[in-house]
């Protein structure tokens, strides 16, 4: 397909998630994607414009999701302010900021938890595609289900939108990829597949028989095991806030400090300390 010919074909498959947004802010958004693209700054888009073009469900928001690597920040921060904007490290494990006036982008650079870290793979998978008439690339759904995966809040658990992705994409999905990312998070994975089945009985087969077996077989290898030795607390991976009892008062190991996790003591404390800020991320 010629790229005139995609454009006009994106272009006609506008999603609500794109008309909606005011104009002010389409114009933000195309000009902050922009500066990226002239500054010479990889990003990719996420957030409800890749979810949209992946399952088809539209959601309007805010938020507009640029995904980009840790070490590219200072340069997308220095593109930023050039360009009268505000740019700021709101969390240095995971987010950026650029804002101007009552508009911004989130720049995203990892999950919270310090997994689901940007690298050059989320670039190599990346899914061509067309946001505010800009061609664009899109974080793999691959990569979308390992980050939004391990986000299991009270207030914001993004099961569904795993399922959606699966339920949409699985029958072509890179699984082994998927694996490989979870890594020694596979049991959080592994709950969404489980899940999946239940949700879809009649979609079951959009995972395939050899994923199901290969994980059902490492929880069978588990299961004939002792316990583990050492007492650590995966929960603080799929929330911040609920498991802070186990690791603060019951003498668990938080699994995202390093060498464990990704993140240091100061991060985790900082991250902690954004749960009372509204409208934290």
């Amino acid at each position: 397909m010629s790229r005139a010919l995609f454009r006009l074909c994106m272009s006609v498959l506008a999603s609500p998630s794109e008309t909606l947004v005011d104009p002010q802010s389409r114009a933000f958004y195309v000009r902050s994607m922009e500066l990226m693209r002239d500054g010479g700054l990889p990003f990719l888009v996420g957030g409800a414009y890749a979810f949209a073009r992946y399952t088809g469900i539209e959601r309007h928001t805010k938020d507009f999701d640029v995904f980009i690597r840790r070490e590219d920040f200072p340069k997308a921060k220095q593109i930023f302010d050039e360009a009268g904007y505000e740019c700021e490290l709101s969390f240095s494990h995971w987010l950026g900021k650029a804002l101007k006036g009552d508009d911004f982008i989130d720049l995203i650079f990892s999950a919270g938890n310090g997994v689901a870290a940007v690298d050059e793979l989320w670039f190599d998978f990346a899914v061509d595609s067309v946001v505010f008439d800009l061609d664009v690339k899109l974080i793999p759904a691959e990569e979308m289900i390992w980050s939004k995966g391990l986000i299991m809040e009270r207030e914001r658990f993004d099961g569904a939108d795993v399922a959606h992705i699966i339920l949409a994409t699985g029958d072509r999905m890179d699984w082994r990829r998927l694996i490989d990312r979870y890594d020694r998070h596979w049991r959080g994975l592994y709950a969404h597949l489980v899940l999946f089945g239940f949700y879809y009985p009649s979609k079951r087969s959009q995972v395939p028989a050899w994923v199901m077996q290969e994980l059902g077989e490492r929880i069978s290898g588990e299961t004939g095991t002792p316990d583990a030795n050492d007492k650590i607390c995966y929960g603080t991976i799929v929330s911040r806030q609920q498991y802070l009892t186990d690791v603060n008062q019951w003498g668990y190991k938080d699994a995202r400090l390093e060498p464990l996790g990704n993140m240091t003591a100061e991060e985790i404390a900082h991250w902690t300390a954004g749960i009372e800020i509204d409208g934290t991320k």
